[in-house]
């Protein structure tokens, strides 16, 4: 592994980050007030190219690899302070555009991924249920094969983006006695007759980042909307997840150096008994605690992505990555919350904000205690 970037990548990251505290940033507090997700700003990002970053151009993207793909959305996180937004993006790519890209036909790549890459259409993911989280494949959600396709039946919970979504990518099992072999993959279009949504759920955080359930009531899909092949589930949530944990947090990663300058800014400036609170001996080695968490954050981002694009079983270096970056990220929320005292309890100083945003990661993508049993299984336990 070479870390030392090129010049190409480093003016990668500065482009990024200029584009996102300069665009990104305006009406933050009006949206999170509303709760509301920036359909404007999304196209912003898709016209600047985010969304395609991973996708070869000639399927609509900018064929950017995966690592430089990191870079990028850790520049997004260092310059836009909407979690909620870059949340709802990650969403898109990583379990939506890649299993597409991964396991379409031909047809289907065409059909989809050009408009994924360029704002014309938002992806949303359901797996999850409201009776089987961690326990991913006891799903209830039934496909029935009928003539010409499948009819669908059930409910997945927690489906980010689902208020806004134009395309959903649905696990459905075909025969719930082979387990997690006998679960396939659909890709199901807005408006298709018996899918719908309900009202978006309130969150303790990423509140720009909708989320609702979907409910599927004798919903039928086509033979073509077969995404893979049926009772390939599994391998394609596998993948789905490979790419998650690798990289969904990387924009938390510039989230985490955005919040550390702040509250470096923020000691040297706030005084008490006649001299700045980071020549206090506790304060300097809270901050000291930050900048070893992003450093080792940012470390273990980068072994997952060049894993990935090595071509490596990522799954043990994601599943690290994942661990350690959501539980740093927020034990420094909390420190960048106490370094600015009473002020960082306050919504205005934006720092509480990180920590109600950064606790989701710790849920989404696998839990840490998933994460947790997944390295032990690699270093040869079988705990239960």
């Amino acid at each position: 592994m070479d870390f030392t970037w090129s010049d190409e990548q480093k003016e990668l990251q500065e482009t990024v980050r200029s584009f996102a505290a300069g665009r990104l940033n305006e009406g933050l507090s009006e949206r999170l007030s509303a709760a509301a997700f920036s359909r404007e700003l999304w196209q912003e990002c898709a016209d600047f190219g985010i969304l395609g970053l991973p996708i070869p151009e000639v399927l609509g993207g900018s064929d950017r690899g995966v690592v430089n793909t990191i870079l990028a959305m850790e520049a997004l996180g260092r310059g836009c302070r909407d979690q909620g937004l870059l949340f709802s993006m990650h969403a898109h790519m990583w379990s939506v555009v890649m299993p597409i890209l991964a396991f379409g036909t031909d047809a289907q790549k065409e059909r989809y991924l050009s408009a994924l890459c360029d704002g014309g259409l938002v992806g949303a993911h359901g797996m999850s249920e409201p009776d089987s989280g961690s326990d991913a494949f006891s799903m209830r959600t039934r496909a029935e094969a009928v003539e010409g396709g499948y009819r669908l039946n059930g409910t997945k919970t927690f489906v980010t983006n689902a208020p806004v979504a134009d395309l959903f990518v649905v696990f459905a099992t075909v025969d719930r006695k082979r387990g997690m072999w006998g679960v396939t993959t659909f890709l199901i279009d807005k408006g298709t007759p018996g899918l719908s949504v309900s009202e978006p759920f309130k969150k303790m955080g990423l509140r720009t980042s909708p989320m609702a359930e979907i409910v599927l009531e004798d919903c039928f899909v086509p033979d073509d909307a077969v995404l893979g092949k049926p009772g390939q589930g599994a391998v394609i949530f596998n993948h789905s997840m490979a790419w998650e944990r690798s990289c969904i947090l990387a924009s938390q990663v510039g989230a985490m150096e955005h919040q550390l300058d702040l509250c470096l800014r923020y000691a040297k400036e706030r005084k008490q008994f006649g001299k700045p609170i980071g020549d206090f001996q506790l304060v300097a080695a809270r901050l000291a605690d930050m900048k070893v968490r992003l450093d080792t954050s940012r470390l273990l981002l980068y072994r997952a992505a060049w894993a990935m694009a090595e071509d490596h079983d990522a799954e043990m270096a994601s599943a690290v990555a994942k661990l350690y970056i959501s539980e740093a990220a927020v034990a420094s929320a909390l420190d960048a919350v106490r370094t600015h005292g009473g002020y960082g309890y306050m919504e205005e100083f934006e720092v509480e904000r990180d920590l109600r945003d950064f606790l989701g990661g710790t849920m989404y993508s696998g839990t840490s205690d998933i994460q947790r049993l997944l390295v032990a299984r690699h270093m040869g336990l079988r705990p239960v």
